[in-house]
């Protein structure tokens, strides 16, 4: 078995530090920061001790997170943090039965959502707990706006964010071009979520995409090499000239 300098599990901390990757913005880099979502199929329990329901007596607990399982699919949909779980039931319900593997999986629906923002209806795959989070958001676009990246948990679900924000920070007149009252009135609505433009152009992104960005900010056409011969040419002209003596005719 190869040893190696670093442990596997930091490779991708310490390529942050290196290269390109040191020169993305840095509100770019802290959103790259692990953060717990929040749970969906468990209930934490808060505390750490509790007594015991039959003696009475303290005792320790402890918050036992369900491993879930994303699948790729998910990245497209807005599955409201739900994902697969894999575990083991019994064969007709007889704990005295040989177990049986088995994956529990989210339901899913296709469903039409309406943004007011980008003014536009997405066809997307959803679960019931995704409805009923956008009903308690009081609106698709509260709902997308309002929800951190880390309990999105979905690709689509932040190109949608940056989308939004972008037209707010815009103040995009494309929206509603024939009532600009209406216009007016929605972007008031969201204004307590905007931020400047230039965070929201990298919103979302994936190190990929935030990589290929930097590196075509950063890309400049090369200068042909008649253009710098010329210039230099000519600044050694003008030096030539300075030098040499001025001479005035007498009349």
């Amino acid at each position: 078995m190869p040893l190696h300098k670093y442990p596997i599990k930091i490779w991708d901390a310490l390529k942050l530090k290196q290269g390109i990757y040191t020169r993305l913005p840095k509100h770019y880099l802290k959103s790259l920061e692990q953060k717990e979502p929040t749970p969906v199929h468990w209930r934490p329990l808060g505390v750490q001790y509790r007594a015991n329901p039959k003696t009475g007596q303290k005792e320790r607990v402890q918050d036992v997170p369900i491993p879930i399982y994303y699948p790729p699919e998910s990245q497209n949909g807005l599955w409201g943090g739900e994902g697969w779980i894999s575990g083991f039931r019994y064969a007709k319900n007889d704990k005295l039965s040989t177990r049986l593997r088995k994956t529990w999986k989210p339901q899913l629906f296709k469903r039409e959502l309406y943004s007011e923002i980008l003014d536009h209806k997405f066809t997307i795959t959803v679960t019931a707990f995704t409805l009923d989070l956008v009903d308690a958001a009081y609106g698709f676009d509260f709902y997308i706006l309002k929800t951190p990246k880390e309990d999105l948990n979905s690709k689509l679900g932040m190109d949608l964010k940056r989308a939004m924000l972008l037209r707010l920070a815009r103040k995009d007149t494309e929206l509603y071009p024939n009532d600009p009252v209406k216009r007016e009135k929605v972007y008031h609505k969201y204004k307590q979520f905007e931020i400047p433009e230039e965070e929201a152009e990298w919103l979302g992104l994936s190190l990929e995409e935030a990589v290929e960005k930097q590196r075509q900010l950063e890309h400049k056409e090369p200068e042909p090499l008649f253009k710098a011969c010329v210039e230099k040419l000519v600044e050694e002209l003008q030096i030539q000239k300075l030098a040499e003596p001025f001479l005035t005719e007498k009349k």
